[in-house]
Protein backbone atom coordinates (compact mmCIF):
# COMPACT_ATOMS: atom_id res chain seq x y z
CA UNK A 1 0.00 0.00 0.00
CA UNK A 2 2.89 2.63 0.70
CA UNK A 3 4.54 1.90 -2.30
CA UNK A 4 0.87 2.25 -4.21
CA UNK A 5 0.42 5.80 -2.96
CA UNK A 6 4.21 6.56 -3.47
CA UNK A 7 3.92 6.32 -6.99
CA UNK A 8 0.63 8.24 -7.17
CA UNK A 9 2.12 11.12 -5.48
CA UNK A 10 5.06 11.15 -8.23
CA UNK A 11 3.02 11.25 -11.15
CA UNK A 12 2.72 14.86 -12.08
CA UNK A 13 -1.14 15.84 -12.76
CA UNK A 14 -0.41 17.62 -16.35
CA UNK A 15 0.57 14.03 -17.59
CA UNK A 16 -1.65 12.35 -15.89
CA UNK A 17 -3.32 11.05 -19.41
CA UNK A 18 -0.19 11.09 -21.34
CA UNK A 19 0.53 7.66 -22.72
CA UNK A 20 3.44 5.91 -23.54
CA UNK A 21 3.88 6.13 -27.70
CA UNK A 22 5.85 2.90 -28.75
CA UNK A 23 6.81 4.73 -32.36
CA UNK A 24 7.88 7.88 -30.47
CA UNK A 25 11.93 7.11 -29.83
CA UNK A 26 14.63 9.25 -28.99
CA UNK A 27 16.18 7.95 -32.74
CA UNK A 28 13.18 10.12 -34.45
CA UNK A 29 13.85 13.95 -35.08
CA UNK A 30 11.31 15.61 -34.21
CA UNK A 31 12.31 18.65 -36.68
CA UNK A 32 13.31 17.22 -39.79
CA UNK A 33 11.11 18.26 -42.87
CA UNK A 34 10.44 15.23 -45.02
CA UNK A 35 9.57 15.54 -48.68
CA UNK A 36 6.33 15.26 -49.92
CA UNK A 37 6.13 13.52 -53.60
CA UNK A 38 3.96 13.21 -55.49
CA UNK A 39 3.19 9.28 -54.40
CA UNK A 40 2.63 10.40 -51.15
CA UNK A 41 -0.65 12.14 -52.37
CA UNK A 42 -3.44 9.43 -51.98
CA UNK A 43 -6.49 11.72 -53.20
CA UNK A 44 -5.45 12.08 -56.57
CA UNK A 45 -6.60 15.71 -58.21
CA UNK A 46 -7.67 18.66 -56.08
CA UNK A 47 -11.64 19.02 -56.48
CA UNK A 48 -11.72 22.82 -55.70
CA UNK A 49 -9.84 25.32 -57.78
CA UNK A 50 -7.18 27.70 -55.02
CA UNK A 51 -5.88 30.92 -55.89
CA UNK A 52 -3.93 33.74 -54.32
CA UNK A 53 -3.63 37.21 -55.65
CA UNK A 54 -1.53 40.78 -54.71
CA UNK A 55 -0.66 43.83 -55.98
CA UNK A 56 2.79 45.29 -56.64
CA UNK A 57 3.90 48.99 -56.37
CA UNK A 58 4.33 50.99 -59.60
CA UNK A 59 8.04 51.36 -59.81
CA UNK A 60 7.81 46.96 -59.90
CA UNK A 61 5.70 47.19 -62.82
CA UNK A 62 9.04 47.29 -65.22
CA UNK A 63 11.06 44.55 -63.46
CA UNK A 64 8.45 42.13 -63.29
CA UNK A 65 7.57 42.27 -66.99
CA UNK A 66 11.02 41.92 -67.56
CA UNK A 67 11.44 38.78 -65.25
CA UNK A 68 8.06 37.39 -65.44
CA UNK A 69 8.88 34.51 -67.87
CA UNK A 70 11.38 33.38 -64.67
CA UNK A 71 8.11 33.23 -62.52
CA UNK A 72 6.11 31.47 -64.95
CA UNK A 73 9.02 28.58 -65.34
CA UNK A 74 9.47 28.18 -62.28
CA UNK A 75 5.60 27.71 -60.79
CA UNK A 76 5.10 25.45 -64.17
CA UNK A 77 7.39 22.65 -62.55
CA UNK A 78 4.96 22.59 -59.84
CA UNK A 79 2.12 22.35 -61.25
CA UNK A 80 0.89 26.54 -60.75
CA UNK A 81 -0.74 28.74 -63.25
CA UNK A 82 0.72 32.55 -62.85
CA UNK A 83 -0.68 35.73 -64.52
CA UNK A 84 0.32 38.93 -64.49
CA UNK A 85 -2.44 41.78 -64.53
CA UNK A 86 -0.61 45.08 -65.29
CA UNK A 87 -3.72 47.24 -65.68
CA UNK A 88 -4.31 47.05 -62.47
CA UNK A 89 -1.33 46.24 -60.77
CA UNK A 90 -1.92 42.43 -59.54
CA UNK A 91 0.05 39.40 -60.14
CA UNK A 92 -2.24 35.87 -58.85
CA UNK A 93 -1.70 32.37 -58.74
CA UNK A 94 -3.97 29.37 -58.68
CA UNK A 95 -3.54 25.55 -58.56
CA UNK A 96 -4.15 23.28 -62.23
CA UNK A 97 -5.51 20.03 -62.29
CA UNK A 98 -2.44 18.61 -62.44
CA UNK A 99 -1.00 20.01 -58.97
CA UNK A 100 -0.19 17.50 -56.48
CA UNK A 101 1.28 19.63 -53.61
CA UNK A 102 -1.49 20.98 -51.03
CA UNK A 103 0.95 22.89 -49.58
CA UNK A 104 2.95 24.66 -52.96
CA UNK A 105 -0.12 27.08 -53.78
CA UNK A 106 1.22 28.63 -50.32
CA UNK A 107 4.17 28.64 -51.59
CA UNK A 108 3.45 30.27 -54.89
CA UNK A 109 1.37 32.79 -52.48
CA UNK A 110 4.36 33.81 -50.51
CA UNK A 111 6.79 33.79 -53.54
CA UNK A 112 4.07 36.67 -55.63
CA UNK A 113 4.28 39.05 -51.86
CA UNK A 114 8.43 38.83 -52.06
CA UNK A 115 8.18 39.80 -55.46
CA UNK A 116 5.79 42.59 -54.63
CA UNK A 117 8.02 43.49 -51.88
CA UNK A 118 11.20 44.30 -54.12
CA UNK A 119 12.81 40.62 -53.61
CA UNK A 120 14.59 39.47 -56.89
CA UNK A 121 12.99 36.40 -58.77
CA UNK A 122 16.33 34.63 -58.15
CA UNK A 123 15.82 35.00 -54.56
CA UNK A 124 12.36 34.31 -54.37
CA UNK A 125 12.22 31.35 -56.73
CA UNK A 126 13.68 29.53 -53.26
CA UNK A 127 10.77 30.21 -51.30
CA UNK A 128 9.02 27.23 -53.12
CA UNK A 129 11.82 24.77 -51.36
CA UNK A 130 10.35 22.51 -48.27
CA UNK A 131 13.02 24.22 -45.75
CA UNK A 132 13.14 27.69 -46.75
CA UNK A 133 10.05 30.22 -45.40
CA UNK A 134 9.46 33.80 -45.51
CA UNK A 135 8.03 36.67 -42.95
CA UNK A 136 7.34 40.53 -44.24
CA UNK A 137 7.35 42.15 -40.70
CA UNK A 138 5.10 45.10 -40.97
CA UNK A 139 7.41 48.16 -39.32
CA UNK A 140 5.64 51.51 -41.01
CA UNK A 141 3.02 52.18 -37.74
CA UNK A 142 5.67 51.20 -34.58
CA UNK A 143 7.29 54.87 -34.58
CA UNK A 144 5.37 58.12 -35.30
CA UNK A 145 7.85 60.23 -36.15
CA UNK A 146 9.21 60.17 -39.67
CA UNK A 147 12.55 61.36 -39.46
CA UNK A 148 12.99 59.08 -36.17
CA UNK A 149 11.22 56.02 -38.23
CA UNK A 150 14.14 56.36 -41.48
CA UNK A 151 16.82 56.61 -38.29
CA UNK A 152 16.23 53.36 -37.07
CA UNK A 153 14.93 51.78 -39.91
CA UNK A 154 18.65 52.83 -40.77
CA UNK A 155 20.17 51.01 -38.05
CA UNK A 156 18.59 47.96 -39.20
CA UNK A 157 20.52 48.18 -42.03
CA UNK A 158 24.05 49.63 -40.88
CA UNK A 159 27.26 51.28 -41.98
CA UNK A 160 27.72 50.03 -45.39
CA UNK A 161 25.28 47.17 -44.85
CA UNK A 162 27.37 45.83 -42.18
CA UNK A 163 24.60 45.34 -39.47
CA UNK A 164 22.27 43.48 -42.09
CA UNK A 165 25.56 41.51 -43.52
CA UNK A 166 26.16 40.51 -39.61
CA UNK A 167 22.27 39.76 -39.39
CA UNK A 168 22.09 37.12 -41.86
CA UNK A 169 25.14 35.20 -41.45
CA UNK A 170 24.38 34.53 -37.32
CA UNK A 171 20.70 33.47 -38.66
CA UNK A 172 21.46 32.22 -42.40
CA UNK A 173 18.26 34.24 -43.64
CA UNK A 174 17.87 36.95 -46.27
CA UNK A 175 17.10 39.58 -44.91
CA UNK A 176 15.71 43.57 -47.20
CA UNK A 177 14.36 46.75 -45.73
CA UNK A 178 11.93 47.97 -48.35
CA UNK A 179 10.03 50.90 -47.75
CA UNK A 180 7.32 50.22 -44.66
CA UNK A 181 7.89 46.45 -44.53
CA UNK A 182 11.11 44.12 -43.95
CA UNK A 183 11.20 40.91 -45.91
CA UNK A 184 13.24 38.15 -44.33
CA UNK A 185 13.81 34.28 -45.89
CA UNK A 186 15.33 31.32 -44.04
CA UNK A 187 14.63 28.63 -41.65
CA UNK A 188 11.19 28.74 -39.27
CA UNK A 189 14.05 29.54 -35.98
CA UNK A 190 15.68 31.84 -37.66
CA UNK A 191 12.70 34.03 -38.60
CA UNK A 192 12.08 34.47 -34.87
CA UNK A 193 15.08 35.95 -33.91
CA UNK A 194 15.28 38.27 -37.47
CA UNK A 195 11.48 39.30 -36.49
CA UNK A 196 12.99 40.41 -32.73
CA UNK A 197 15.97 42.03 -33.79
CA UNK A 198 13.85 44.26 -35.99
CA UNK A 199 11.23 44.99 -33.70
CA UNK A 200 13.77 46.13 -30.96
CA UNK A 201 14.95 48.16 -33.16
CA UNK A 202 11.82 49.99 -34.09
CA UNK A 203 11.52 50.17 -30.42
CA UNK A 204 14.94 52.09 -30.19
CA UNK A 205 16.80 48.94 -28.91
CA UNK A 206 19.97 49.20 -31.14
CA UNK A 207 20.46 45.71 -32.74
CA UNK A 208 23.84 44.96 -31.59
CA UNK A 209 22.62 43.76 -27.77
CA UNK A 210 21.01 41.02 -30.41
CA UNK A 211 23.67 40.07 -32.47
CA UNK A 212 26.31 39.55 -29.17
CA UNK A 213 23.50 37.13 -27.92
CA UNK A 214 23.60 35.58 -31.01
CA UNK A 215 27.34 35.30 -31.59
CA UNK A 216 27.18 33.70 -27.61
CA UNK A 217 24.74 31.34 -28.73
CA UNK A 218 26.68 29.96 -31.64
CA UNK A 219 29.80 29.21 -29.73
CA UNK A 220 27.82 27.50 -26.98
CA UNK A 221 26.01 25.45 -29.40
CA UNK A 222 29.04 24.03 -29.64
CA UNK A 223 29.61 22.63 -26.54
CA UNK A 224 27.73 19.47 -25.67
CA UNK A 225 28.13 19.49 -22.44
CA UNK A 226 25.73 22.67 -22.68
CA UNK A 227 23.21 21.19 -24.56
CA UNK A 228 20.95 20.10 -21.19
CA UNK A 229 21.61 23.28 -19.24
CA UNK A 230 20.47 26.99 -18.96
CA UNK A 231 22.43 29.32 -20.90
CA UNK A 232 21.34 32.40 -18.61
CA UNK A 233 24.52 32.91 -16.73
CA UNK A 234 26.83 33.45 -20.22
CA UNK A 235 24.12 35.78 -22.09
CA UNK A 236 25.17 39.14 -21.66
CA UNK A 237 22.14 41.33 -19.51
CA UNK A 238 21.88 44.91 -20.65
CA UNK A 239 19.97 47.30 -18.68
CA UNK A 240 17.96 50.16 -19.72
CA UNK A 241 19.85 53.49 -19.05
CA UNK A 242 16.73 56.22 -19.51
CA UNK A 243 17.02 57.58 -16.11
CA UNK A 244 13.98 59.72 -14.71
CA UNK A 245 13.99 63.79 -14.37
CA UNK A 246 14.21 63.64 -10.86
CA UNK A 247 17.06 60.79 -11.05
CA UNK A 248 18.99 62.51 -13.75
CA UNK A 249 18.92 66.15 -11.05
CA UNK A 250 20.53 64.08 -8.27
CA UNK A 251 22.97 63.03 -10.15
CA UNK A 252 23.83 66.40 -11.68
CA UNK A 253 23.58 67.54 -8.61
CA UNK A 254 25.97 64.64 -6.65
CA UNK A 255 28.43 65.92 -9.75
CA UNK A 256 28.28 69.48 -8.67
CA UNK A 257 29.14 69.04 -4.96
CA UNK A 258 31.70 67.09 -6.15
CA UNK A 259 33.24 69.78 -8.34
CA UNK A 260 32.42 72.00 -5.16
CA UNK A 261 34.60 70.24 -2.71
CA UNK A 262 37.47 70.21 -5.03
CA UNK A 263 37.08 73.84 -5.93
CA UNK A 264 36.52 74.25 -2.04
CA UNK A 265 40.08 72.38 -1.42
CA UNK A 266 41.92 74.67 -4.06
CA UNK A 267 40.81 77.45 -2.75
CA UNK A 268 38.31 78.81 -5.37
CA UNK A 269 35.09 79.78 -5.07
CA UNK A 270 32.31 77.24 -5.14
CA UNK A 271 30.17 76.87 -8.74
CA UNK A 272 26.77 78.42 -8.10
CA UNK A 273 23.84 75.64 -9.59
CA UNK A 274 21.28 77.99 -11.60
CA UNK A 275 18.21 76.71 -10.94
CA UNK A 276 14.73 78.70 -11.66
CA UNK A 277 13.04 79.98 -9.50
CA UNK A 278 9.68 78.27 -8.67
CA UNK A 279 6.38 80.15 -9.15
CA UNK A 280 4.25 81.14 -6.31
CA UNK A 281 1.26 78.84 -6.10
CA UNK A 282 -1.97 80.07 -6.46
CA UNK A 283 -4.79 78.28 -6.38
CA UNK A 284 -7.45 80.79 -8.86
CA UNK A 285 -6.71 80.48 -12.53
CA UNK A 286 -5.11 83.23 -14.66
CA UNK A 287 -7.40 85.83 -16.38
CA UNK A 288 -9.12 84.67 -19.21
CA UNK A 289 -7.93 86.33 -22.14
CA UNK A 290 -10.57 88.67 -24.33
CA UNK A 291 -12.56 87.15 -27.23
CA UNK A 292 -12.41 88.50 -30.93
CA UNK A 293 -16.32 89.97 -30.12
CA UNK A 294 -14.96 91.60 -27.24
CA UNK A 295 -12.36 93.24 -29.09
CA UNK A 296 -14.64 94.47 -31.44
CA UNK A 297 -16.72 95.89 -29.33
CA UNK A 298 -14.03 97.49 -27.66
CA UNK A 299 -13.06 99.10 -30.96
CA UNK A 300 -16.70 99.85 -32.14
CA UNK A 301 -15.98 97.40 -34.89
CA UNK A 302 -18.92 95.23 -34.08
CA UNK A 303 -21.43 97.91 -34.59
CA UNK A 304 -20.20 98.60 -38.23
CA UNK A 305 -22.02 97.47 -41.11
CA UNK A 306 -20.92 95.16 -43.63
CA UNK A 307 -20.51 97.34 -46.35
CA UNK A 308 -18.34 99.78 -44.27
CA UNK A 309 -16.17 97.11 -42.62
CA UNK A 310 -15.42 95.43 -46.07
CA UNK A 311 -14.55 99.26 -46.79
CA UNK A 312 -12.09 99.21 -43.96
CA UNK A 313 -10.46 95.96 -44.47
CA UNK A 314 -9.56 96.75 -47.68
CA UNK A 315 -8.03 100.06 -46.72
CA UNK A 316 -5.81 98.23 -44.13
CA UNK A 317 -4.86 95.55 -47.17
CA UNK A 318 -4.18 98.44 -49.65
CA UNK A 319 -1.54 100.22 -46.58
CA UNK A 320 0.11 96.97 -45.95
CA UNK A 321 0.50 96.60 -49.99
CA UNK A 322 1.98 100.10 -50.18
CA UNK A 323 3.95 99.49 -47.70
CA UNK A 324 5.23 95.96 -48.67
CA UNK A 325 6.04 97.72 -52.05
CA UNK A 326 7.60 100.61 -50.77
CA UNK A 327 9.98 98.16 -48.88
CA UNK A 328 10.50 96.27 -51.85
CA UNK A 329 11.31 99.36 -54.42
CA UNK A 330 14.00 100.67 -51.37
CA UNK A 331 15.61 96.80 -51.28
CA UNK A 332 15.74 96.97 -55.08
CA UNK A 333 17.00 100.14 -54.82
CA UNK A 334 20.12 99.49 -52.99
CA UNK A 335 21.94 97.79 -55.54
CA UNK A 336 22.01 101.00 -57.88
CA UNK A 337 23.31 103.33 -54.96
CA UNK A 338 27.10 103.72 -55.96
CA UNK A 339 29.59 103.08 -53.11
CA UNK A 340 31.42 105.88 -51.54
CA UNK A 341 34.90 106.17 -53.22
CA UNK A 342 38.19 108.23 -51.95
CA UNK A 343 39.42 110.41 -54.65
CA UNK A 344 43.14 109.70 -55.61
CA UNK A 345 45.72 112.81 -54.05
CA UNK A 346 46.52 115.06 -56.23
CA UNK A 347 50.26 116.57 -57.43
CA UNK A 348 49.99 119.17 -54.79
CA UNK A 349 48.62 116.99 -52.15
CA UNK A 350 51.53 114.33 -51.84
CA UNK A 351 54.08 117.45 -52.31
CA UNK A 352 52.60 118.79 -48.81
CA UNK A 353 52.15 115.60 -47.40
CA UNK A 354 55.80 114.78 -48.04
CA UNK A 355 57.14 117.98 -46.82
CA UNK A 356 55.09 117.25 -43.68
CA UNK A 357 56.50 113.93 -43.07
CA UNK A 358 60.19 115.50 -43.67
CA UNK A 359 59.68 118.13 -41.17
CA UNK A 360 58.70 116.11 -38.21
CA UNK A 361 61.39 113.51 -38.78
CA UNK A 362 63.80 116.79 -38.78
CA UNK A 363 62.72 118.00 -36.13
CA UNK A 364 62.85 114.90 -33.77
CA UNK A 365 66.83 114.42 -35.15
CA UNK A 366 67.87 118.02 -34.47
CA UNK A 367 69.63 118.52 -30.74
CA UNK A 368 67.26 121.03 -28.62
CA UNK A 369 69.98 124.27 -28.64
CA UNK A 370 70.53 124.72 -32.02
CA UNK A 371 71.92 127.92 -33.28
CA UNK A 372 71.33 130.26 -36.50
CA UNK A 373 73.18 127.32 -38.72
CA UNK A 374 70.39 124.94 -38.22
CA UNK A 375 67.76 127.41 -39.20
CA UNK A 376 69.44 128.47 -42.11
CA UNK A 377 69.43 124.71 -43.41
CA UNK A 378 65.77 124.10 -42.47
CA UNK A 379 64.99 127.32 -44.78
CA UNK A 380 67.47 125.67 -47.53
CA UNK A 381 65.27 122.43 -47.31
CA UNK A 382 62.36 124.19 -47.78
CA UNK A 383 63.50 126.27 -50.52
CA UNK A 384 64.74 123.22 -52.68
CA UNK A 385 61.08 121.63 -51.67
CA UNK A 386 59.21 124.60 -53.07
CA UNK A 387 61.62 124.40 -55.98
Amino acid sequence: MAAQSEDATVVNKNKRFRKDKPWDTDDIDQWTIEKFAEADNKGGPFTEESSFATLFPKYREKYLREAWSAVTKALDAHHIACTLDLIHGSMSVRTTRKTWDPYIILKARDMIKLLARGVAVGQAVKILEDDVACDIIKIGNIVRNNERFVKRRQRIIGPDGSTLKAIELLTQCYVLVQGNTVSVMGPYKSLKEVRRIVLDCMKNIHPIYRIKELMIKRELAKDPKLATESWDRFLPKFRRKHLKTSEKTARKNERLDAKNVERAAAGLEPIKSINPEKKTYTPFPPTQLPRKVDLQLESGEYFLKPAEKKRREEHERKQKQTEATAKRRAERAEAFVAPVEEAAPTVEEKRKRNRRELEAEMDRDEPPNEGRAGKKKKKRVKAGDDS
